[in-house]
């Protein structure tokens, strides 16, 4: 072999290493569900975890709902933001969302982390699990307003059932922080950058929503794809126990885990108190949009979605104005099927608890919400239905909660109520891809 044929074989293989490596590399950003692999991931100190083969899901997510009060002008300024969020499914490495959606001006974020939680509603770090978290290869992001960003993947070894910690921080004002108001977890606050504090002693401040972070994804070999459930406060949890993951779709998730002939997935919340069909609140962008305004982000953004439960429409009948025609109600719930259908995904909905004995309840506004079930129930709105109405009915009168359902409010569950929602869901109805239109 001359040396000039040496140089061109060197140069060969030289090139199939790059090609190699660089495949890897943006198999860790790919977003489609299928097989991939984890090439690394930088953090505070050196992770020794192997190279992973897994499906990215949606481990969690949260909706943002609108600007926090008090915040309008300095924002989170010289504060670390810890959020502490519950993962159903567990994985090997993570990557994050996180929303400026209702800033007014760009939000900077010089340092962002990712931990496993040593214990359930804690801000300390399981040992060893502390990640810095890159987007582009940059530990520092700058996102504008209005606009979202998604990190760099990073390797983590994430059990199932377990909280997480995501944190952030942020030097300069920005302006309104993007927040999800009923997260039914505390997180946790602390003065100047302590991103990477491990022990959580600094996290002083205490706080009852999420901000800015919207989704945790992780790649993992427990679930084949995502349930993207949208809807309001039944599906937000308002009157669940804090801190204890008792909203039905918790439980669901647990469901989905233990369950040896249902489908492999994982469940992400994308519930919104107060939300409706049809209205989105006020402002630009509109706080509390309406299912039909955030279908496209909140549920086909959402990664390696494979079908969607719809548990949206009471709030149409019972906040004013009231929407009292049925018909206009189910159009806005079929539509959301339109919109599922065009990307394959198969649509469940379910049926409009009672709410006899709430501030809101209206003899005409009982009628209303009958005549939507009624259309429900036919299978003229959706593919398949779950019955949460019968559910949690009193069967000595129908038009209220049954009293061990009732959390105290006659609209909202109790835990138990809850649990019973996540029990009558039939799991093999979120098999399969959505019916071919004829």
């Amino acid at each position: 072999m001359t040396k000039r044929h040496g140089y061109a074989l060197l140069a060969a293989i030289v090139a199939v290493i790059v090609a190699i490596s660089a495949a890897i590399y943006v198999g860790v950003a790919a977003d489609d569900g299928a097989q991939t692999t984890v090439a690394g991931g930088r953090s505070p100190h050196n992770s020794a975890a192997p190279a992973s083969v897994g499906t990215w899901v949606g481990a969690w997510a949260a909706s943002p709902a609108g600007s926090e009060p008090g915040t309008e002008v300095n924002g989170m300024a010289g504060r670390s933001v810890r959020n502490v969020v519950h993962v159903g499914v567990g994985g090997t490495a993570a990557r994050i969302t996180l929303s400026n959606l209702y800033g007014q001006q760009p939000l900077s974020i010089t340092h962002a982390s990712v931990a496993v939680a040593a214990t359930a509603n804690n801000a300390a770090a399981a040992a060893d699990s502390m990640r810095r978290l890159t987007f582009g290869g940059n530990p520092s992001v700058v996102v504008p307003a209005g606009q979202q960003v998604v990190s760099d993947a990073v390797r983590l070894l994430i059990p199932h059932d377990t909280d997480v910690l995501v944190t952030t921080y942020s030097p300069t004002p920005s302006g309104p922080v993007t927040y999800h108001p009923q997260a039914r977890q505390i997180s946790y606050t602390a003065e100047g950058d302590r991103t990477e504090d491990v022990s959580g002693v600094a996290y002083t401040g205490q706080t009852p929503y999420w901000r800015y972070l919207t989704a945790l994804d992780v790649l993992s070999n427990e679930s084949d794809g995502t349930v993207v459930v949208i809807g309001d406060s039944l599906t937000d949890g308002v009157t669940s126990s804090v801190g204890e993951n008792r909203r039905w779709t918790d439980v669901l998730t647990e469901r989905l885990r233990a369950g040896s002939d249902g489908p492999r997935y994982s469940v992400v919340n994308q519930g919104i108190s107060g939300n409706r069909v049809l209205t989105s609140g006020l402002g630009r962008p509109a706080e509390n949009p309406s299912g039909l305004a955030r279908f496209d982000r909140d549920v086909l953004g959402r990664t390696n979605v494979r079908a969607v439960v719809v548990a949206l429409g009471v709030n149409d009948i019972l906040r004013t104005p009231s929407q009292t025609d049925a018909n206009r109600i189910t159009a806005g719930l079929r539509e959301l099927k339109r919109l599922a259908h065009a990307r394959g995904l198969r649509v469940v909905g379910a049926t409009l608890m009672p709410f006899q004995g709430h501030r809101g309840y209206r003899p005409h506004l009982e009628d209303t919400r009958q005549a939507v079930n009624a259309q429900i129930r036919s299978g003229r709105v959706f593919d398949a239905y779950v019955d949460f109405d019968e559910a949690l009915r009193d069967p000595y009168n129908p038009r209220r909660l049954r009293s061990e359902y009732d959390s105290g409010d006659h609209l909202h569950p109790s835990d138990k109520g809850y649990e019973r929602m996540a029990e009558v869901f039939d799991l093999d109805d979120l098999k399969g891809a959505a019916p071919a239109e004829l």
